[in-house]
């Protein structure tokens, strides 16, 4: 269960120098925040940020833009930030479904989701990060090679997103319906915390890579 209540979380979150207040200004000029040309990840309910950060770490040439929209699960990664700061991540609180309007054309190379929530009544299916409403919203500045990465372990979840996949006109690339035994795709995984938890449990991870037509 996600923490969702910390005194004080919102005001360290202002304060925090890894964390993007005004993130609409940057729209179309990402790479003067960075100070260079490198391409952008980003990852779409990042929670407490290992996965950002493991990647970060390995890709220096790349820079990512974790999005969280509870306070008190990124200040848990603000606070990793402030023990070991990396040059290429910063953080976004903010609510997904206005996520077309920080990025511009073509702006972002990749889109992670992982173990996004499922929102498991029929009436909230918009609100999917992987419905055929979001893709539309990704595909406004999604570079034209770019793709959207998604892993679950919710069987329905997964079986939705391909159907939302197909019905949005976009192209499945790859998937697996057991991550960690797929020698192919599971080839330099970095795990979430969500992943370890549900991986020990003995619970198969799904994976997609999906990309615009």
């Amino acid at each position: 269960m996600r923490l969702r209540n910390i005194p004080g979380a919102r005001e360290e979150i202002q304060a925090s120098p890894y964390c993007i207040q005004d993130p609409a200004s940057y729209k179309g000029r990402w790479p003067a925040l960075f100070q260079n040309q490198n391409p952008i990840h980003i990852e779409i309910g990042m929670g407490k940020g290992q996965f950002l950060m493991n990647l970060a770490k390995l890709n220096p040439d790349i820079n990512f833009i974790g999005i969280e929209k509870f306070s008190s699960v990124l200040l848990r990664a603000l606070q990793k930030m402030g023990e070991d700061p990396l040059p290429n991540l910063f953080f976004i609180r903010m609510d997904a479904e206005e996520i077309a309007e920080i990025f511009a054309y073509q702006e972002v190379k990749r889109i992670y989701l992982n173990f996004s929530d499922p929102w498991p009544k029929d009436r909230h299916a918009k609100r999917r990060l992987t419905s055929r409403q979001f893709l539309e919203r990704y595909r406004r500045f999604l570079s034209e090679d770019g793709t959207v990465e998604f892993k679950t372990d919710n069987d329905g979840l997964f079986e939705f997103s391909l159907l939302e996949i197909e019905a949005a006109g976009w192209k499945l690339n790859a998937v697996t319906f057991d991550l960690h035994n797929d020698t192919e795709l599971n080839q330099g995984n970095i795990m979430t915390e969500y992943e370890e938890r549900f991986s020990s449990q003995g619970n198969p991870i799904h994976k997609l890579i999906a990309s615009r037509i």
